[in-house]
């Protein structure tokens, strides 16, 4: 961080003891039902983005496990949908310190724990995702890409206004899937904030996503060829799709419709398309619904990623007791707590065609920048990604090669001028879940800006 940075940094902690004020010690969490004993402090509330309309965005702070956690930088969380919960999957399935235990009535703790390294915070984004809520019931039906970036930079303001001690802090977004929407949005945002203000408290120093939307032609293009390089579709219907369906437009025509309802009905069959090679649930507890992600391919299940294990997250987050220890839910929201929206996500109503523009204007500003993806997802794959990737024309600065975790090949990666890609190897589209040591070496190398380790 620069000098100035520094010397604010230290001169808060060191000069007087901290005094939290009330509203942060109101959201202290004193301990979840179930929880087992931890060192680091948590906090949890609410931060309202729109007083007229009563939109409020629910949050979940996890600091960071070590003996002096404002060392440590703050690293905002977000997953996508659009309309999926940050606390279903980023905090209780991937990256948090807790996982919920099968009967849904305690905790365990996650080895691999992003807050080893830094202060994690989850934002349940946008207003009618999970805890956070609108007044304006019109407010679940006209959201899009806009207002959640509008709505995300008012939060970190109001939420650093709060927390004053991360003001300064070194501060870096994460996320994956339709958040490959949501991260760069938010990163131009507090870049174009910073710009127009001479005492900036958003020390912005990069982000990361994973198997992130990213460009709705060639994200489309490179899911189509994944699906046929993985003899998931026949060759039959890899021709028709890719004769019928032009990705640049947003509306397909029925013929290219028919083709891709026809590889999911009759050609996918029960596998779970965020893991193609782990075993699915049954198809009792996880059937499929068909939605069209606007412009894009992504096929998502209502419930999520695994039915069998995100249950245990609706039982535990509808738990009153769970609620209350979190502050939640304190306005009584009509409708229980969910992983994902349905209505948010079949009303959304402005998605961007491609974020490279946006990765444009980034990198020349010199943010760090890293983009990863397991290999064994259909929904948002790795083809699409390098596809996607590969329009920016970058400069190779370090040439592919094969990164180690444990003594094992963890994935393969390039570094750009301006951008690091990596694969995580036998990882779905959660990267945490499936490959949970692979993904904290990398989170690990990312915040401390070193190349993945050849050995």
């Amino acid at each position: 961080m620069g000098l100035l940075v520094m010397c604010m940094v230290f001169t808060f902690m060191f000069t007087n003891t901290i005094s939290l004020n009330q509203e942060q010690e109101n959201d202290r969490i004193t301990a979840l039902p179930g929880q087992p004993e931890v060192a680091f402090s948590q906090f949890s509330g609410y931060i309202t983005v729109h007083k007229k309309h009563g939109r409020a965005l629910f949050y979940w702070l996890t600091e960071a496990a070590t003996p002096n956690p404002l060392l440590k930088p703050l690293v905002l969380w977000l997953n996508g949908g659009p309309g999926c919960s940050s606390i279903a999957y980023g905090a209780s399935e991937e990256i948090g310190p807790f996982r919920i235990n099968k009967n849904a009535s305690s905790l365990s703790l996650n080895k691999y724990s992003w807050n080893k390294e830094a202060n994690i915070l989850f934002l349940e984004s946008p207003a009618g995702v999970g805890f956070s809520y609108t007044n304006t019931s019109s407010n679940l039906k006209d959201s899009g890409d806009k207002r959640t970036a509008s709505d995300a930079l008012k939060f970190l303001k109001r939420w650093m206004s709060r927390f004053p001690q991360y003001k300064y802090r070194e501060f870096y977004i994460s996320g994956e899937s339709y958040a490959g929407h949501y991260v760069p949005q938010l990163a131009e945002k507090i870049h174009n904030y910073n710009m127009n203000h001479t005492n900036p408290i958003i020390n912005l120093k990069g982000f990361m996503v994973g198997n992130a939307v990213t460009d709705n032609k060639y994200d489309n293009i490179g899911t189509i060829e994944y699906w046929w390089t993985h003899s998931i579709i026949s060759d039959t219907t890899y021709k028709s799709i890719t004769s019928h369906c032009n990705f640049t437009t947003p509306k397909y025509s029925e013929n290219c419709d028919n083709a891709i309802n026809y590889a999911w009905s009759h050609e996918f069959g029960e596998i779970d398309q965020y893991s193609i090679y782990t075993p699915s649930c049954n198809k009792t507890s996880g059937n499929f619904t068909l939605t069209r992600l606007k412009n894009t391919l992504v096929r998502r299940r209502a419930s999520g990623y695994d039915p069998c294990v995100e249950r245990r997250a609706e039982k535990y987050y509808n738990r009153p007791d769970v609620q209350h220890a979190m502050h939640a839910n304190y306005t009584g929201i009509p409708y229980k707590w969910t992983a994902c929206s349905d209505e948010l996500l079949d009303n959304w109503k402005d998605s961007e065609f491609s974020m490279l523009p946006k990765y444009k204007t980034l990198i020349a500003a010199g943010y760090r920048i890293w983009v990863f993806s397991g290999d064994t997802d259909s929904v948002v794959p790795v083809t699409a990604t390098r596809l996607s990737l590969s329009q920016l024309n970058l400069t190779v600065k370090t040439q592919w090669y094969p990164w180690y975790s444990n003594g094992q090949v963890g994935g393969w990666t390039e570094v750009y001028d301006g951008l690091t890609f990596a694969t995580v190897r036998g990882a779905g589209h959660e990267v945490p879940l499936f490959q949970p040591e692979r993904g904290f070496l990398l989170f690990d190398s990312f915040l401390n800006g070193k190349n993945l380790p050849r050995s």
